[in-house]
């Protein structure tokens, strides 16, 4: 779909691929409202921007409570006149631990995040979107969600909830103007661990290895921006991402024991 003069909202606006995202948005000459729960994170995305006049909202919204995030439309459509896009890129990892130490609350946690903040922003914009000539729904999973990390179960899971859930959405949505587009990044080299909270005290000892190639954010959001530009049905970003997509596939014992005995040292086995 064309970028320029469309109006786009944007989950994860304050940080990592999300912020570039925004960023890459703005330089092609759309509207966006950055969405994200780190209101310091969106005054940096913003300043980053250079604030181009009227182009840029910014909305400091927890994507887990519905009540708020089926108040932005209005919000959004009287500050742009429009909604053209949604593109759901937000998102947080667990704590490197096995399932068995694994907290009841840090799986709703994740869930909530990565899973039902995905549902609420598009169950909230879906009937704006279908209003428009041409729309688009973007949802970023996970390599996680469709090949199995050990330490990231939860993780994984709610990824492979997005996935699937936008994959259906695709397929319901079929004969209408909104594209539906699924994103799975590989190792992309964000600070999503500190702003999931999340602590990995044995990446000393993985570090110690060889360090796997991680792509940049900056490189995600053009690859994110280009798919939403043609309507990719889905999208692996990294080498690793394609890589291991071929290969779960082919042969899905032997990729998740190979990311198995990658993860051990994170578990500390």
């Amino acid at each position: 779909m064309q970028i320029d003069k469309k109006v786009f909202v944007v989950t994860g606006g304050g940080n990592g691929m999300g912020r570039e995202v925004v960023l890459g948005l703005l330089q092609r000459g759309a509207r966006v409202a950055a969405v994200d729960l780190n209101e310091d994170g969106l005054d940096e995305t913003v300043r980053l921007a250079g604030a181009p006049a009227g182009r840029l909202t910014t909305h400091p919204v927890n994507v887990t409570e519905r009540r708020h995030v089926l108040a932005l439309p209005e919000k959004i459509i009287e500050a742009h006149g429009q909604v053209d896009g949604l593109l759901n890129v937000a998102g947080i990892i667990q704590p490197f631990v096995k399932i068995q130490d694994l907290g009841f609350d840090d799986i709703e946690r994740v869930m909530n995040v990565n899973f039902w903040g995905v549902v609420n922003m598009t169950k909230a914009f879906l009937p704006t979107l279908l209003t428009r000539p041409s729309a688009a729904v973007l949802n970023v999973s996970s390599m996680g969600g469709f090949l199995p990390v050990p330490g990231q179960a939860a993780y994984g899971a709610s990824k492979a909830a997005v996935k699937l859930f936008t994959e259906a959405l695709y397929a319901e949505l079929r004969g209408t103007g909104v594209a539906v587009t699924v994103v799975f990044p590989g190792g992309v080299s964000t600070n999503i661990t500190q702003n999931s909270g999340v602590t990995v005290p044995n990446m000393a000892a993985l570090s110690a290895g060889k360090a796997p190639k991680t792509t940049t954010p900056a490189e995600a959001g053009r690859e994110i921006i280009g798919a939403l530009e043609k309507g990719s049905f889905r999208l692996r970003i990294g080498g690793d991402a394609k890589f291991m997509d071929r290969m779960s596939r082919l042969a899905p014992r032997r990729a998740t024991e190979l990311i198995a005995n990658q993860m051990k040292a994170l578990l500390g086995v």
